[in-house]
């Protein structure tokens, strides 16, 4: 029987105006982390990034390099409001989709949560200028496994002809992949995809994140990791390269699979049965949002998820 117990961090995506409002507003702690980020951060965002969690605009909190320290920040704060709660802490398992991963990192001890911060913040900007350097997008695939997903985007690549792109880019649930590829690349997958048995949805992105077009971001994210010093995670982290538990004695491995994860499909969906084959049957997703609870439920609808966009959440289950 499944008993242990996980906390789950949401990913790029999640963000919405208003995050972390309350948590700032009723804890102490949160207040502090949003306090410390703005710190850090100084307006470089052209707003106080506790500004843009709480008040918007939309259009500035959705943006790449903004919505990835976001997130992060918010999800670090209502962690600290968590454990001001009475929340205990001593879990020993977190996992985090894409950007999340970098969250749970830093709850597993791995790096400060200043040194965090600036990581996503560069991280951000990096992939929102390699978005912007190329012509890329992103679409949703319903109904597909990993191998069709695959044969489909080699199909639809070999009808476009020479140097086009694309590649499964997100594992999120069983049977919803999101692909990643040159604009044209992408229209022609929505095109074809009936034809092949499948469902498609353009997705609202900057870019094509995940596949070979982000190799200007993860380059440059590998100078930026060097920098940083990493301690060995004091909880088993999973990776999404790998969906296996990070290595704690290997934290340049670490470091290595944080920059493949800019150009390599994140396996989250595998990440999560393999939690639960672990051991882990019950999960805190931490704020903003509930996505990552809605993708647990089609990978196993027994687990237990609790989500916490505000201080004193009854449980939603």
């Amino acid at each position: 029987m499944n008993n242990a117990h996980a906390i789950i961090c949401p990913g790029q995506g999640a963000q919405a105006v208003g995050m972390g409002k309350v948590w700032a507003a009723s804890s102490a702690a949160a207040r502090e982390i949003f306090s410390r980020a703005d710190a850090v951060l100084e307006n470089s965002l052209g707003a106080s990034l506790s500004e843009l969690c709480f008040n918007g605009p939309a259009e500035r909190l959705n943006q790449t390099d903004a919505s990835q320290p976001a997130i992060y920040a918010c999800s670090v704060a209502c962690h600290a409001g968590l454990i001001e709660q009475g929340m205990n802490v001593d879990v020993g398992v977190t996992a985090g989709l894409s950007l999340g991963e970098y969250t749970a990192l830093h709850l597993a001890g791995t790096f400060t949560f200043e040194d965090g911060l600036r990581l996503v913040a560069d991280r951000g900007r990096l992939m929102q200028e390699a978005a912007e350097a190329t012509s890329g997008s992103m679409v949703a695939l319903m109904g597909a496994d990993e191998s069709q997903a695959i044969e489909f985007c080699r199909a639809v690549v070999e009808s476009c002809g020479e140097g086009h792109v694309l590649v499964p880019a997100n594992f999120n649930a069983p049977g919803q992949i999101v692909l990643s590829g040159d604009s044209e690349a992408c229209t022609a997958a929505i095109e074809q995809s009936s034809e092949a048995g499948f469902k498609a949805k353009q997705l609202v992105v900057a870019g094509a994140f995940h596949s070979s077009l982000m190799d200007s971001a993860a380059q440059a994210m590998a100078s930026r990791l060097e920098q940083v010093p990493f301690q060995p995670p004091v909880m088993k982290v999973w990776s999404n390269v790998t969906a296996q538990v990070h290595d704690s004695n290997d934290t340049e491995h670490i470091k290595a699979l944080l920059v493949k994860q800019i150009t390599q499909p994140v396996r989250w969906a595998q990440s999560c049965a393999a939690m639960i084959k672990d051991g882990v049957g019950d999960f805190d997703e931490l704020a903003p949002g509930k996505v990552l609870k809605g993708l647990m439920r089609r990978v196993d609808r027994e687990v237990k998820v609790e989500t916490h966009d505000e201080p004193n959440t009854a449980p939603t289950d």
